[in-house]
């Protein structure tokens, strides 16, 4: 595996992909730069070495050239977390492209425009990457976001650079910290995979199977796996098609021995509204017109327990509708439990969407071992999938 420290840069331009895909408000401004400051030990060791930065990255889903996702909009925002001055070009090819990185000097970055203004960049076009290719000498991936997708600058590009291709310091971590949890994580090793339906962890629980010694399954889908064995489970959310699915797995499971932890006792309520009325009751009993929320307190104790026990940990999706404070404290003890297994040497990974955002939003973000920049490519990853970012520079 080719990484920055293969290289020394002086006199050198790197060719950067990065993911600057952030969040915007109306006035244009970045609502959360995490992505950004993921992106600035890679950028700043290159200028310590002497070379200059080419930044190439899409923001959002245009259709065409579209004012709005313009990247001239973060460049503020970029010069302030690096604190140097950032140049802008106002297109990723052409004439103003070539002229910007042929003038760039040593210490200097330039950052191109929208790289999805262009049709031939989802395309995998590779004529286009070829151009793109011409502007620098290294060509380096720092973006995990996009490494599942085969994009003329995530993929095809590599192929302009046979020696002088490597991943920059986030995708390093990200593929070690995955590795970690996949290949090398020391035992006992949990995964703890909540989310609504069972449909969109099966490939991930086929895959880790092998890997780990506990799965504690929280969030919607527990309802499939506990109406499948039997219980009564109100108005729960329900993949009636899925109990199938949900017993088999328990049984593959049974025949690895990993051990599967469901909730024992689940918080109720009349409604899906944080102003709902609620109780708690046993999981397999819950009453019509009622539907689960959340994790009980015997079920927290239950899965801190485990938690406690295990020396690596991945986290993928809440325990409950954590977005209503209601419904928020089996996430948050869970949360709770593997930032203290953490601390007690514990190797923990969280990554997937909304588990990253109930570890933000509770505080716990730097009380976890890693967390994933990469929704998509990483539960791809997690699927034993290979990743053609990952694989071209690899090749």
């Amino acid at each position: 595996m080719k990484t920055l420290n293969d290289f020394h840069f002086e006199n050198k331009k790197a060719l950067i992909r990065v993911d600057f895909n952030v969040p915007l408000n109306d006035d244009f401004k970045v609502t959360d730069s995490t992505r950004i400051q993921s992106a600035k030990p890679t950028i700043i060791k290159i200028l310590e070495d002497g070379g200059s930065c080419i930044l190439m990255s899409h923001l959002g889903r245009p259709k065409g050239v579209e004012e709005k996702f313009s990247l001239k909009h973060i460049v503020d925002t970029v010069e302030d977390i690096l604190g140097v001055e950032v140049k802008f070009a106002s297109n990723c090819v052409g004439e103003e492209a070539t002229n910007a990185s042929k003038n760039l000097e040593s210490g200097q970055i330039l950052l191109l425009e929208n790289l999805r203004f262009h049709k031939e960049e989802e395309a995998g076009d590779e004529s286009f990457a070829k151009e793109l290719a011409s502007l620098g000498d290294i060509y380096v991936n720092d973006a995990f976001g996009t490494a599942h997708r085969a994009h003329a600058s995530t993929t095809i590009i590599a192929q302009f650079f046979p020696e002088k291709k490597c991943f920059g310091y986030l995708m390093e971590q990200e593929i070690k910290s995955i590795d970690k949890v996949m290949k090398t994580g020391e035992k006992p090793v949990c995964a703890v995979l909540g989310g609504a339906k069972v449909s969109s962890k099966i490939t991930i629980i086929d895959n880790i199977l092998d890997k780990i010694d506990h799965l504690i399954i929280g969030g919607g889908m527990t309802f499939t796996f506990i109406k499948a064995q039997g219980g009564k489970v109100g108005n729960s959310l329900v993949e009636d098609d899925k109990m199938t699915l949900a017993n088999d797995i328990l049984e593959k499971a049974r025949a690895k021995n990993v051990q599967v932890h469901l909730p024992v006792d689940v918080i109720i309520a009349d409604a899906f509204s944080n102003d709902a009325h609620t109780n708690t009751c046993e999981i397999n009993n819950i009453p019509e017109g009622w539907m689960g929320l959340d994790v009980g307190p015997h079920t927290e104790a239950l899965f801190s327990k485990v938690i406690s026990e295990s020396k690596t940990i991945l986290w993928n999706g809440p325990l409950g509708v954590f977005e209503m404070p209601n419904f928020a404290k089996g996430t948050i003890a869970l949360g709770h439990a593997i930032a203290d297994a953490t601390k007690n040497g514990a190797f923990s990974l969280v990554g997937g969407g909304d588990s990253v955002a109930a570890v933000k939003q509770f505080g716990f973000e730097d009380k976890v071992s890693y967390v994933s920049t990469g929704g998509g490519a990483m539960l791809e990853s997690l699927e034993g999938k290979t990743l053609p970012g990952i694989a071209a520079i690899m090749d």
